[in-house]
């Protein structure tokens, strides 16, 4: 999904002769903490709902300039990249432009929020298993040699290296929810399973408090 697919047909643009009051009326109206400004169609910036309350309502937007950041994807950037704008700017709104700065629209957080739910197949039926190793230990052909062998298959696979710890966690999602034999597998091969979730959900929590029990008489 690319971001000009997910632009927002109904959040306005702001111009520079409109007043801190009217953009304040227009976030409240659209539940958003950033509008776009404009000027001959051209991307200038955001303005913050922060910068707005500390200025008089009655002020343009014009001379509040230096208070615009600007942010913003291209049309065809992975939709993944305004996620991340938003995140490290806290931004309710991304702005989408086109080849010479035209604001062609905004994202809006929850539809971002949307489409990551969509992209992690978290509304899928299926299995989760999260797995803790070295990251030389992470081959991604033994473990849906592993999962295959068990008649299933990995929807998704995701990864990231927890500097903390030194590890990589890896998040496997699979076909089918019955995943016992895969975790017993898994655990076969010497696998450190960290989470899973399937029909066996019960016996993970019931393994887990055993876990705790036996951390704690070994203390």
């Amino acid at each position: 999904m690319f971001a000009g697919q997910l632009i927002s047909q109904s959040i306005p643009f702001l111009h520079l002769d409109d007043t801190a009051g009217k953009a304040l009326q227009e976030m409240n109206d659209f539940h958003v903490s950033h509008l776009p400004i404009v000027a001959d169609e051209k991307y200038l910036g955001l303005i913050s709902e922060e910068v707005l309350l500390d200025n008089d309502e009655k002020s343009l937007l014009q001379h509040l300039h230096t208070d615009f950041i600007k942010p913003f994807v291209r049309q065809n950037d992975f939709f993944l990249l305004a996620v991340k704008r938003a995140r490290d700017m806290h931004l309710s709104v991304v702005p989408v432009i086109a080849e010479q700065y035209e604001l062609l629209g905004v994202i809006s957080e929850d539809d971002l929020f949307r489409q990551l739910s969509i992209f992690s197949g978290i509304d899928e039926q299926g299995g989760i298993i999260v797995l803790e190793m070295e990251k030389n230990d992470f081959s991604a052909g033994e473990l849906n040699r592993l999962i295959e062998s068990n008649d299933a298959y990995i929807t998704q696979l995701n990864s990231y290296f927890d500097t903390a710890t030194q590890l990589l966690t890896v998040t496997i999602r699979i076909n089918k929810t019955e995943i016992s034999d895969i975790v017993a597998t898994l655990q076969r091969h010497e696998y450190n399973i960290r989470y899973y979730n399937g029909e066996e959900l019960y016996q993970n929590e019931l393994q887990n408090n055993l876990d705790h029990l036996m951390n704690y008489l070994n203390i």
